[in-house]
């Protein structure tokens, strides 16, 4: 039996990998909130890793306020990057795998295919430059992780622009939903149930992925179709805008190559479209 600890587990990503824990009864999960165990409090971790010998590590644990980050830079920093190190650091001196997760907004949006691995980083706001310190400190410290670049969760917990959508569609409300970003929608439960598969299937092969849906979108696609998908495509009025003003600068094409987690674990990933379509048909 695995003993698997979940950090963050009150917040989105969290709740995906509560509720698709229940299939994989091989594992021990132990889920805890942020205020349960902060990941900043490293004295705090070492206790929790001396009561129970964990062999995994899930760290759902973020600051993802982009635009408060603007503000808010050293608590971005403190958890997303000194945050990660202590978690690389205590799973080190515990023999335990860390999966950790980062984002798209580690790079500028200046290209013009989809990002690989290996391609240059160049984060235009705080939110994507402590995600990007988080990645370097845990593979400095840690050799036993892996890290999945991911982009524009959403699922049916915590607060996404999939339930902003839901929302405003019971309110009935006109929509104004930009086309200057291009990246991919990536349903959160396929992202932990692509995780869990890998600790069941105990497969090792750490480093960095890339890891999103398939296929690419605008916001303004996104919200299209949500709207198609829940049949109110007639009922709510759609514009689009291209001057949505955010005080924190986002990258204008960010979609991740997904060739290297394809090829290393054989296990397909669905298109934006049809993930999304499953999320309001369960």
């Amino acid at each position: 039996m695995k003993n698997v600890l979940v950090t963050g587990a009150s917040g989105q990503l969290g709740a995906c990998f509560k509720k698709i824990s229940k299939n994989y009864t091989e594992c021990n999960f132990v889920f805890k909130s942020s205020s349960e165990a902060d990941i900043t409090d490293k004295p705090k971790l070492e206790k929790l890793f001396s009561e129970i010998k964990f062999d995994w590590v899930i760290n759902c644990a973020a600051y993802t306020n982009v635009e408060k980050a603007e503000s808010e830079e050293e608590k971005a920093f403190k958890i997303n990057a000194t945050g990660a190190k202590n978690l690389a650091e205590v799973c080190n001196e515990n023999r335990a795998t860390l999966v950790h997760f980062s984002t798209d907004y580690v790079f500028d949006g200046k290209a013009e295919k989809p990002y690989i691995e290996t391609d240059k980083t160049n984060p235009i706001n705080i939110y994507g430059a402590s995600k990007l310190k988080g990645e370097h400190l845990i593979a400095e410290v840690l050799k036993e992780h892996l890290i999945f670049r991911t982009s524009w969760l959403y699922s049916e917990f915590g607060h996404n622009f999939y339930k902003t959508i839901l929302r405003k569609i019971e309110e009935n409300a006109e929509l104004n939903i930009t086309t200057s970003q291009t990246g991919t929608p990536t349903n959160a439960n396929d992202l932990a149930e692509f995780v869990l598969e890998i600790i069941a299937s105990e497969n090792k092969d750490f480093g960095l992925y890339h890891f999103s849906n398939l296929g690419e979108a605008t916001w303004y696609d996104f919200a299209k179709t949500i709207l198609e998908c829940t049949g109110n495509s007639e009922d709510i009025v759609l514009n689009k805008s291209n001057n949505f003003k955010t005080i924190a600068a986002r990258p204008e094409y960010s979609v991740l190559d997904k060739s290297k987690i394809e090829q290393q674990f054989s296990k397909p990933i669905l298109n934006w479209k049809v993930s999304l379509e499953k999320l309001i048909n369960a």
